[in-house]
């Protein structure tokens, strides 16, 4: 049997699925190993390896019935995977800096890789369910997580990956977060050093810097306040705004509105066919997407009446989009250079 597999290697956990030549997926579920990103490369690499060995082992195949591997990683990284030369954010050993990330694992499994970052990957797996193989429609997705990634998909499944690599880089493009109401005062600053872009308002760090010490002082009796612990209170606001607490719905609105106004441009740029939402942030119960995805409706200005319509999605297979959407990269590759016959 000839397969290809999708690699989502995190700071901590290496998630694996495997798709055979007809792009029928064998692993419906998550399927992780440990990733050991802090003991360095040839350490993390070889867990890549021995975590691949068992997924394929586990639907019955052979570690050489895999001929091609997709591998998706967490930036700043080039468009062919050498990671930045101040290193990545999720793997802080001295070694990753200037790693080229898919060559080091071509080599280590003797296959050839492809490569593209997390959230481009999980960008093309949604555009890939929603309008197939063979298609003409351009997508623009945002995944909420600890930041905001995300990818443009056009016509064919392309990835935008642009000059550097750095295209889908949505989380660092600024937004008029002023105009979003019951903020005024609000001064969001984004890790990379600006102030105002998606990310600074739309995250799980946004919510730990900017939103929590924002609205606790007016919500003075919260139980998240006597937490004393900024960084696990902001871990628990996404579970507490879908059971309706009103403070954390205020948090997330706050969001939905900020990824409203970047929809919003992104509608203006590029006319899309579909937005999609994902992440973490949304991996909750269809009532409180629903709730979301409205608020970011509320949160868009004014759309044209020809563009009024676009449809906004839930990304499919939360969980497992990244390495899907690897292993989709991946498959195009083997079949473009004769590695898999339908």
């Amino acid at each position: 049997m000839q397969l290809v597999a999708g690699v989502d290697l995190g700071g901590t956990a290496v998630n694996y699925t495997l798709v055979d030549a007809a792009a029928k997926f064998l692993i419906e579920e998550l399927c992780e190993y440990p990733a050991r990103a802090r003991e360095g490369p040839a350490i993390c690499l070889q867990q890549i390896a021995n975590g691949l060995k068992i997924a394929v082992e586990a639907v019955g195949c052979r570690l050489e019935d895999v001929v091609a591997v997709g591998l998706d990683t967490p930036g700043p990284a080039s468009a062919t995977g050498v990671l930045s030369a101040c290193g990545s954010t999720n793997f802080v050993h001295e070694s990753w800096a200037n790693f080229d990330m898919r060559l080091g694992l071509e080599k280590r499994l003797g296959t050839p890789v492809t490569y593209l970052n997390d959230g481009n990957a999980g960008a093309l797996w949604g555009h890939f369910m929603i309008f197939g193989a063979d298609n003409q429609a351009t997508s623009v997705s945002a995944l909420i997580g600890t930041g905001l990634g995300g990818g443009v998909i056009t016509p064919g499944n392309a990835v935008v990956k642009g000059r550097k690599g750095f295209g889908g880089e949505l989380g660092h493009v600024l937004i008029p977060y002023q105009s979003i109401a019951g903020t005024e005062g609000i001064q969001p600053r984004c890790n990379c050093g600006r102030t105002g872009d998606l990310e600074s308002l739309c995250s799980l760090t946004a919510i730990e810097n900017a939103l929590l010490p924002y609205f606790l002082p007016r919500y003075p009796d919260h139980e998240l306040g006597r937490l004393g612990d900024i960084r696990k209170a902001a871990k628990l606001v996404r579970g507490l705004a879908a059971a309706g607490d009103p403070m954390c719905r205020e948090i997330f609105r706050v969001q939905a509105h900020a990824l409203g106004l970047f929809f919003d441009e992104m509608v203006n740029v590029f006319d899309p066919d579909a937005l999609i939402v994902g992440g973490g942030a949304i991996e909750t119960g269809v009532d409180f997407q629903r709730w979301f995805v409205q608020e970011i409706r509320n949160g868009m200005p004014a759309q044209r009446q020809e563009q009024a319509d676009i449809p906004i999605y839930i990304m499919p297979n939360g969980d497992t989009a990244g390495s899907r959407g690897a292993a989709v990269d991946a498959l195009k590759f083997a079949r473009d250079n004769g590695l898999v016959s339908d």
